[in-house]
């Protein structure tokens, strides 16, 4: 397995990739909205995209970062905003790869960490906690714009 940075010509392989993360999210499919979404976000360089690909070049999961910043600590960070692992996939270690390579990329960058909110019944957790997060409790608000 590698992982690599995602860019516009990666677009074709991520985009079942990143529809299947929406839909295991209980969204509707929508192939060409994740393209164009995705596009945006690269063309932007509004995300940080890495890619897992098989040896064969199959791509099997993805984690997405968006710069944030702490004011209090005055420190850049990424909201880990998406991970997602083919189904078959799973259980092989690429979670667990995408999260390591995450966090390499903000000690290498010098930033503060990593921030992730995630669904409370999501498996993933305990992948998380293995991997050294910490839950935070005083996250607990969101104000919704559209309901």
């Amino acid at each position: 397995m590698k992982i690599l940075f995602a860019a516009e010509e990666h677009l074709d392989a991520l985009i079942p990739l990143f529809d299947g993360y929406r839909v295991f999210y209980k969204q509707k499919s929508d192939p060409e909205g994740a393209k164009r979404f995705l596009r945006e976000r690269l063309a932007l360089k509004e995300a940080t995209i890495l890619l897992a690909l098989k040896d064969d070049e199959t791509p099997i999961g993805f984690i997405q970062l968006f710069p944030i910043f702490s004011s209090v600590t005055m420190e850049r960070m990424y909201l880990l905003n998406d991970l997602f692992v083919a189904k078959e996939e799973r259980c092989k270690g690429v979670g667990q790869a995408l999260l390591n390579a995450a966090k390499e990329l903000c000690v290498k960058k010098n930033y503060k960490g990593l921030a992730l909110q995630t669904e409370v019944d999501n498996p993933a957790q305990k992948l998380y906690e293995y991997l050294g997060w910490v839950r935070d409790p005083d996250l607990h608000y969101f104000w919704k714009a559209r309901y």
